[in-house]
């Protein structure tokens, strides 16, 4: 983009990752919309809180550039309603899908997109929601525009190119979750299964004598995942989609879309695995002191 263009951002939607990469970008310079339609009074505040503007429809589809961050169930149902803004525009927004979704889909999404005639730009979010003064998540773009989108770098995101087509960074995406997400699939299915058994404390003390690096991860991402877990099952099925249906460990990834899915709703119910799984880490953390 040239340094005469606008810098307007839409982002869509304004939850804790949109939330927070808007104001990363409301710091360095930017103005950055959003549809605040239907969401809740705690959404307005954040969105509110991180110098979001609440946008009709039009001024989102005049954006500069357009970037879908929603769970990864959502994404092409956003699409759909992005191609319908931007189809009758003369002027196209740049269309950055964020999302965690597999090559498929990102594909379709981009046919969505294209629809309309407008530039589009796969996404992966790896890491954090940015916090003040810390550097915040990795955007990996790959594409024919990727390079189209730099002046999101000049505006404080960790922009990194990935050669290769649209689907490229998607799939980054999916290998680096079901790894890192898979493991917290693993820790937390066996943490709460020996802890039932009487073994808590034995698994403990072995994983701290032959495996300390990851029951310093479990300590951490255990307790962490819990609010998460919901979100967590699309993209477990999307990445089972992304090994597709005759690759062996695709059921693995559906298998962690059910054990996430039980996890939501303990939490939101009794609590008795997730309390488990919190028990697990604390004690941990305690014994460390």
């Amino acid at each position: 983009m040239s340094e005469t263009t606008s810098k307007t951002i839409a982002i869509l939607a304004p939850g804790a990752m949109g939330s927070a990469v808007a104001r990363r970008l409301t710091e360095n310079g930017a103005r950055v919309l959003t549809s605040l339609q239907g969401r809740s009074e705690a959404t307005r505040k954040r969105a509110e809180a991180a110098g979001m503007i609440d946008a009709e429809d039009d001024a989102i589809a005049d954006a500069d550039i357009i970037l879908s961050i929603v769970p990864p169930g959502e994404a092409v149902v956003l699409a759909e309603r992005l191609a319908a803004l931007i189809v009758q525009r003369a002027k196209k927004p740049i269309v950055v899908d964020c999302n965690a979704v597999n090559v498929d889909t990102v594909q379709g999404i981009e046919e969505i997109i294209g629809s309309a005639q407008a530039p589009f730009v796969d996404a992966g979010i790896i890491g954090f929601p940015p916090q003040p003064g810390g550097k915040g998540p990795a955007f990996y773009l790959s594409g024919e525009h990727a390079s189209n989108v730099a002046v999101l770098k000049e505006l404080g995101l960790d922009v990194r190119i990935v050669e290769g087509p649209v689907g490229a960074a998607s799939a980054l995406k999916m290998s680096y979750a079901g790894i890192v997400k898979g493991l917290a699939g693993i820790g937390s299915a066996m943490v709460i299964a020996a802890t039932k058994a009487g073994a808590a404390d034995a698994l403990r003390d072995e994983l701290a004598l032959s495996q300390p690096a990851i029951l310093a991860r479990l300590e951490v991402a255990l307790p962490d995942m819990i609010p998460k877990a919901y979100r967590w099952v699309a993209e477990m099925r999307e990445i089972s989609g992304f090994l597709g249906p005759d690759h062996p460990a695709s059921q693995i990834y559906e298998g962690f879309a059910r054990w996430f899915e039980h996890l939501a709703e303990d939490a939101k119910g009794d609590a008795v695995d997730v309390g488990l799984m919190k028990a697990f880490a604390e004690t941990s953390a305690k014994k460390k002191v």
